[in-house]
């Protein structure tokens, strides 16, 4: 057994309605999916596959790979069939390692308890292999081992990531109710952009958005900014793999002449920090940064482009009234500087979408943390065509 170059079945996790996007990542990847489903996609792979999904993906959560499948009416039956598992194949020694789940099961109310069980398992086993107890603890700093159990199906893997790919790990500042860059990234893939024409993006808060854009338009990978996932902690691992795959990070990063992306928030502190934030993602000469209001900002103009904005919405900040007139000047100033643009707004409230006075050409559906979101296309014509007003 070689689970580094055996394949088997992978799943890669990813915030709800993420997949879409985490689906199109894969297979540019060159991986075939065989499964889509609302929190993510499934393939075929080896451990050595998941490497290059953990430093390339933008979109997922965790990178999992299948170990077993059994049936398990109690926290006792899941110990049962793992005890007998060879562990002492797959950790080393000493070693340290973690438990996570997902589990929806009506024998147990607290699914730390059947963490609690696949731990007794494997240290049952390697103390009876090894003479010796390894280390075990929350913090997912070594071996990951994952247990998905559902009613009676429980199917164990090996989280090969560790720590959420979701966060990318350039942010150092995040802001007030930052968006997950994970999130970020899939909204700039549900756009019309192009990867070359103008990205604007006022109210840019910490600058996720703006950063996630100049990432993605230069083919900067968030393994750039990673040195440790759990794959590095089995018994198998090849750091050359590792290092091959870590090199064509920097070997596939482009220039794109003439790419303007422009950020803006009327708050200094703001963009201080989104510019520290872009300098720790090797993108600050690609984003031009102003204190403005969002009005004030500068749309290149006969170059249509994208227009993207994520403004309060009344969930965890701003006051409702005073967004109305916010949503309000939106529009209108979409529709009077944004003529050839696509507009997105990114909102959890869609009272005050309607504020917005146009027409949505789509609604793509995303959620942050709780709240259920819409990513809102607008066609911004340019000339004497107007779009029409919204009607909900």
């Amino acid at each position: 057994m070689n689970l580094f170059t055996d394949k088997g079945r992978i799943i890669i996790t990813c915030p709800k309605r993420l997949s879409p996007w985490l689906e199109q990542e894969v297979r540019e990847l060159g991986f075939k999916t065989e499964e889509t489903f609302i929190t993510g996609v499934r393939l075929s792979g080896s451990i050595n596959d998941c490497i290059k999904l953990n430093l390339n993906l933008r979109c997922a959560s965790q990178v999992l790979y299948h170990l077993r499948s059994f049936e398990a009416e109690n926290a006792d039956a899941i110990y049962k069939n793992l005890l007998d598992y060879p562990w002492e194949n797959i950790l080393p020694e000493p070693g340290y390692f973690s438990i996570t789940s997902n589990v929806n099961n009506p024998s147990i109310n607290n699914s730390m308890f059947a963490n609690l069980r696949v731990k007794d398992a494997i240290v049952d086993r390697l103390r009876e292999k090894r003479g010796i107890r390894p280390s075990t603890g929350s913090a997912l700093t070594g071996a990951v081992i994952h247990l998905f159990w559902k009613n009676e199906k429980a199917e164990l893997f090996i989280d090969t990531s560790g720590d959420s790919l979701g966060r990318h790990g350039y942010r150092k500042i995040p802001g007030q109710a930052p968006m997950l860059e994970a999130l970020a990234a899939a909204t700039v893939y549900a756009t019309q952009w192009d990867r070359k024409s103008p990205f604007v993006n006022p109210m840019c808060g910490s600058g996720t958005i703006a950063i996630e854009a100049a990432m993605i338009a230069s083919n900067r990978r968030p393994g750039l900014f990673r040195t440790n996932y759990a794959f590095m902690h089995l018994l198998g691992y090849d750091e050359s793999v590792y290092l091959r795959e870590d090199a064509l990070l920097e070997e596939q990063i482009r220039e794109v002449p003439g790419l303007r992306i422009i950020a803006t928030d009327y708050s200094a502190r703001a963009i201080e920090n989104s510019k520290k934030n872009a300098v720790a993602a090797g993108v600050a000469g690609l984003i031009e940064f102003a204190v403005c209001d969002f009005a004030a900002t500068e749309i290149p103009p006969a170059v249509p482009g994208v227009f993207m904005v994520n403004p309060e919405y009344g969930e965890r900040l701003g006051d409702v009234k005073e967004l109305e007139a916010t949503y309000s000047r939106i529009g209108d100033f979409m529709k009077q500087q944004c003529g050839g643009y696509y507009g997105y707004v990114f909102t959890g409230n869609l009272e005050l979408a309607k504020k917005i006075g146009l027409k949505a050409k789509r609604r793509i559906e995303f959620y942050t943390s709780t709240i259920d979101c819409r990513l809102l296309e607008y066609e911004l014509y340019s000339g004497s065509r107007v779009p029409s007003k919204e009607k909900i």
